[in-house]
């Protein structure tokens, strides 16, 4: 483990940005230690007090939202027209109007002998930790929604966006949060693996399955709490009756904003045979009008991806695809003459079910595309994953978009829409190897809780 942890820019030939200190392992037990410590205070202080606290946050945040929206545009490589914050923003106004709301007592039962009701009660300590692709986003469906339940919390952000977690960390230090409520440390997996050691009352993580895995092992180990919201290879079906020219902004959004790098992204393009070659004809011109470059110029559409790493992972699943006899519409390699993370997004028909761009998550600006012949077919097609995070369905029949919805085996299904089902209210997470428990909303609120009952 070194001292020091670097931030590169993967728009500029990963160039160094920054640094910040890796934090050790005697740090990292102290910050959990004064979290138990400042755990009483803040949970007698109550849900409308902790919420008045956290509307300070807030107006912090949006304060200074132009400054982090530009780090995460250097750090990360979003494209400087998507790293506006004021959409995770109004996630975190959402949890501050509602968090009581969500979180008051429930009278479960009355009799003329006593009142039985349900209380929300915080867990504890929670060690929450967060990926890179949304840097701010992560942290506040991380955070925010802990500290409104009344759980302190012990943050580590991704190794790969190291100063715009200092930077909210410093944000975060301006607001008058009582000692040791929030604390952040820096480093990569094995600092995250010392954080899940320590004495914490949950783990909450969001990233990839092999390490949620692990993660969810020890916890039951330690017989915590835990949450994860992890891969996805979300499907995206369309039959028959679409427009498809009234879609083809929407399916390319769903696949390559943020470069490719979002976890309930559409993965697999599933189209019926009679509209096949219509929609990668189009898909292909829509993707040849959008621009691959800096994600500071207010120009790019798609912007690198997060590191090298990330890059090369790509490049192997697509030369497998390759390999295996997939055929690339457009894309399939590096752009010339630009150099850093980048990776042209790509089509890719001709997909075998062993080929790796099927069968694994892809992290990035690539997108197979099958055809069916039927409704059935369709579904078979869609569950064919060890994922069950979210999918798509285009089809102007509604009873048939809704009953192929009730079919398919994931968490949030969105019918003939870019993503109506993503707003706070939902809870956000998935089946199979997607994760355990939900996010957001009064559900995902109230799994960071403890629920007691009292009768009296």
């Amino acid at each position: 483990m070194t001292n020091k942890l670097l931030s590169t820019n993967p728009s500029k030939n990963f160039e160094k940005i920054g640094e910040v200190s890796v934090s050790s392992e005697a740090e990292i037990k102290k910050k959990v230690k004064l979290a138990h410590e400042a755990a009483l205070e803040w949970k007698e202080l109550g849900v409308p007090k902790r919420i008045e606290i956290l509307w300070g946050v807030y107006r912090a945040f949006e304060k200074r939202k132009n400054e982090i929206s530009l780090m995460i545009t250097r750090e990360m490589g979003t494209p400087i027209k998507e790293s506006s914050i004021d959409w995770d923003l109004d996630y975190f106004k959402h949890f501050l109007e509602h968090g009581e709301e969500y979180l008051k007592e429930e009278i479960t039962h009355k009799d003329k002998n006593s009142v039985h009701k349900i209380v929300f009660e915080p867990i504890g300590v929670v060690a929450a930790i967060a990926p890179w692709n949304f840097p701010f986003g992560n942290f506040m469906w991380a955070v925010i929604p802990n500290l409104i339940a009344g759980n302190t919390v012990v943050f580590k952000h991704s190794e790969y966006c190291p100063l715009t977690g200092k930077l909210i960390a410093e944000i975060m230090n301006t607001c008058k949060l009582p000692k040791s409520v929030f604390s952040e440390i820096y480093g990569d997996g094995k600092v995250g693996a010392l954080l899940t050691n320590a004495d914490v009352d949950m783990i909450w993580f969001t990233g990839s399955t092999a390490v949620g895995t692990k993660l969810y092992e020890k916890a039951g180990k330690k017989f915590i709490r835990s949450l994860m919201e992890l891969g996805g290879s979300n499907p995206l079906i369309i039959f028959e009756d679409i427009d498809v020219d009234k879609i083809i902004e929407n399916v390319y959004t769903k696949r390559f904003m943020n470069c490719g790098q979002v976890c309930d992204a559409a993965k697999r393009l599933i189209v019926h045979e009679s509209i096949f070659d219509e929609v990668i004809k189009k898909l292909k011109a829509h993707i040849e009008t959008k621009t691959v470059g800096d994600a500071e110029n207010k120009n790019t559409d798609i912007g690198p991806l997060v590191s090298k790493r990330q890059l090369d992972v790509l490049k192997s699943q697509v030369n497998d695809a390759h390999k295996k006899g997939a055929k690339i519409i457009i894309g399939g390699k590096t752009p010339e003459g630009l150099k850093g993370a980048y990776y042209m997004p790509t089509i890719l028909t001709n997909i075998k079910f062993d080929m790796r761009v099927w069968k694994e998550e892809v992290f990035g600006p690539v997108l197979p595309v099958v055809s069916f012949k039927t409704e059935e077919e369709a579904i078979k097609l869609a569950n064919d994953t060890a994922y069950g995070l979210g999918a798509q369905i285009y089809s102007n029949d509604r009873e048939r978009a809704k009953r192929v919805a009730s079919k398919i085996d994931a968490g949030c299904i969105d019918i003939n829409g870019g993503n109506h089902w993503s707003t706070a209210a939902n809870p956000f997470g998935g089946y199979k190897c997607s994760g355990m428990g939900r996010e957001l909303g009064k559900h995902g609120l109230q799994e960071l809780c403890q629920i007691k009952v009292i009768s009296e």
